[in-house]
């Protein structure tokens, strides 16, 4: 799996949201909101052919301190909700 093309994480007043590119993609009612650490995992995460659970959840590990447990159930929520909304190819 890999993040689709056309989409980019920009910080707005202060907010992480994945924004569309392309002028046919403006739809302000659809711009998502990413909490710090989904943003993290988003950077790791942009520009890789393919990205593995493993792999966000070592690099989530790394850079936080937080048991292994709650770093599987926090990726595995946002790659199912990345998924959700159409954001993984």
């Amino acid at each position: 799996m890999r993040i689709k093309e056309g989409f980019e994480l920009r910080e707005i007043c202060g907010e992480h949201v994945i924004l569309s590119h392309g002028m046919d993609n403006i739809d302000f009612s659809k711009i998502i909101s990413l909490n710090e650490t989904a943003a993290f995992l988003w950077k790791q995460a942009v520009g890789k052919e393919a990205i593995s659970e493993d792999g966000l959840v070592s690099s989530l590990l790394e850079a936080y301190e937080v048991d292994e447990e709650a770093a599987h159930k926090d990726v595995a929520q946002v790659l199912a909700k990345w998924r959700e909304i159409g954001l993984l190819a």
